[in-house]
């Protein structure tokens, strides 16, 4: 591509198109100076190359990018589009404009460029759906309130800065975790199960215009190192939106693909059945791929449970792949508490966060120019989903304990930001209380609210910092705001993970009658269609939290992309322009 200087950039497409042009990137959108991207228009006609005339600064665009431009005469029978994919641009501001038809489209755009570093490292935790209740009644229960003081702060409560952050996708106010993870990681928006590239029309989930993400300028534009650790499958959409590029958060099989041409320094999760080829029981992979062996072949020792992950002698391992299950880890209720009912029967030999971030942070923190480390807790979502808030608040606890080793860390590292999120959040309040102590068998009526809630009775007598017991006299009462038909039993489930709702023949999800017969469980007809058969995602605000240099960006009220620009500016990394 020839190379230019350009202040102001206009984009303009004379065609026969009644409806204007979409335009990718998308409206205000901010990028990393002279690292790639691609650039589509859509029209919503069928047109010839010769209707159509594309001007940037009054120069014809085949002048400077002749050998990149992409016709495609009728997209899918959608109409025509152009693209020049795997360009640059240098810093500045810039106007796009699409025109045809005497009508316009424009968006505005800026490249930005870092200056000099803040920070060596950074650790990103992640509380998958984490809310402001989930930290609350993490609070409560490990170390409870005295007289209207609480006992005992979480690790997060201490840190210094805080702002609260917007989740809004490109198509919708409502969101997943690939697309909020995606805009921390690219700074861009993108579409409800979209990560590393713009939701275009197209139908194959990987030919949508891409944009640089964290991983790629950390292995691609400097000599840091890379660690993803998370409860959940590696694949899945929080890690997997630090390295991979797709409109289809479910093509994990590809994912991992992704993940191997890129080489994070530190893999430490689940999903090794999209590692392992299609022969080998419990493998998800449609080909005989083995990535296992492929990462062992490229310098990675392996772990596959927690006892191999103790033994790992971090001090001279530079590469690690730990995977610990086929699909996600079990949440830390039944990894730690619960193993004898057996929901860990097949893998019981599971890590717990707080272990794999340890081990990551010790590879990690040889390297003298730095790391990024992105931790995740799943749990708090992937049990918020069905309900079962115990088992999520119990996942806060695990990882605000996260929290406390990156401050500790952080302390002797100053040169370190971390930075504590929810990539979106769960509809979750914390009421008052259930007293079982109150009389009658109707448990709706042992619910405590105002001077009748009085306070909760977990205790942690054995310090590990977790209650001892979740089903306590007085525990607290947790309701969520979206819900589908279920029966609420104002008990916490130490069986196994709580069913909310089961499908009918016609295919609706109805209240699962296996609560129907629990004493004093009360039917809640849910506010949901009846295609949803679990709790959904908020559309509320998180709360960010920072701590160290470059945390000071982090006020008031912020797009979720913006806290990516917070990133690549404190770490001052700037794309190589080879």
């Amino acid at each position: 591509m020839k190379k230019i200087s350009l202040v102001a950039v206009s984009l303009l497409v004379g065609v026969t198109c009644s409806f204007g042009a979409k335009i990718y990137p998308l409206d205000r959108a901010e990028l990393v100076a002279d690292s790639k991207f691609d650039i589509k228009v859509e029209f919503d006609k069928k047109l010839n190359l010769d209707d159509t005339k594309v001007l940037i600064n009054n120069k014809n665009i085949n002048e400077l990018f002749k050998d990149k431009i992409e016709f495609v005469e009728d997209e899918e029978g959608l109409g025509s589009s152009i693209w020049i994919r795997d360009i640059t641009l240098p810093k500045g501001n810039y106007e796009v404009k699409a025109s045809g038809d005497g009508k316009d489209e424009s968006v505005k755009w800026e490249f930005f460029e870092s200056e000099k570093p803040l920070a060596k490292n950074v650790i990103f935790i992640v509380g998958d759906g984490l809310s402001v209740a989930h930290r609350t009644a993490a609070r409560l229960m490990i170390g409870g309130s005295t007289e209207g003081k609480v006992n005992k702060n979480l690790a997060m409560d201490d840190m210094t800065y805080a702002a609260f952050v917007g989740i809004g996708a490109q198509d919708s106010i409502g969101t997943d975790s690939a697309n909020t993870m995606s805009a921390f990681m690219t700074g861009q928006k993108s579409a409800v199960n979209s990560m590393g590239s713009f939701t275009s029309r197209s139908s194959d989930p990987f030919n949508h215009p891409k944009f640089i993400n964290i991983g790629e300028l950390i292995k691609l534009h400097s000599n840091k190192s890379l660690g993803i650790v998370s409860d959940a499958e590696v694949e899945d959409a929080t890690p997997a939106a630090v390295v991979a590029h797709t409109r289809a958060r479910s093509k994990k099989a590809e994912i991992v693909e992704q993940m191997f041409a890129l080489k994070p320094d530190v893999i430490l999760g689940g999903g090794s059945a999209y590692f392992l080829p299609q022969s080998t029981p419990g493998s998800k992979r449609k080909d005989d791929k083995n990535y296992i062996d492929e990462f062992k072949n490229a310098g990675y020792s392996l772990a596959t449970n927690a006892t191999e992950l103790s033994k790992i002698d971090t001090k001279n391992t530079d590469k690690l792949l730990g995977l610990f299950h086929t699909g996600n880890l079990n949440t830390i209720l039944d990894i730690k508490f619960l193993k004898e009912n057996g929901a860990t029967k097949n893998f019981p030999d599971q890590p717990e966060l707080p272990d794999m971030a340890k081990t990551a942070l010790d590879i990690l923190s040889k390297n003298k120019d730095g790391f990024f480390l992105m931790v995740e807790s799943a749990h708090i979502d992937k049990a918020s989903h069905p309900l079962d808030w115990e088992r999520a608040v119990m996942s806060t606890i695990m990882l605000d304990k996260v929290v406390k080793m990156a401050l500790d860390f952080q302390k002797e590292n100053p040169d370190t930001l971390i930075i504590t999120v929810g990539d979106h959040t769960h509809p979750i309040s914390v009421i008052g209380t259930v007293d079982d102590n109150k009389p009658g068998d109707k448990m709706r009526e042992k619910v405590g609210i105002y001077q009748h809630a009085g306070f909760p009775t977990y205790e942690d007598k054995d310090g590990d910092g977790y209650p001892d017991r979740l089903d306590v006299d007085v525990r607290l009462a947790v309701f969520f705001a979206a819900f589908p038909d279920y029966y609420e039993t104002f008990r916490p489930k130490l069986d196994k993970q709580f069913v909310p709702a089961v499908k009918n023949e016609k295919g609706e999800y109805v209240a699962n009658e296996e609560y129907k017969n629990v004493k004093g469980a009360v039917f809640r007809e849910g506010n949901l269609p009846t295609f949803e058969g679990t709790g959904i995602h908020a559309v509320d605000d998180m709360v960010i939290l920072g701590e160290g240099p470059g945390a000071e960006k982090l006020k008031g009220y912020m797009e979720n992309t913006e806290v990516f620009r917070v990133l690549v500016e404190t770490l001052g990394i700037k794309p190589k322009k080879d």
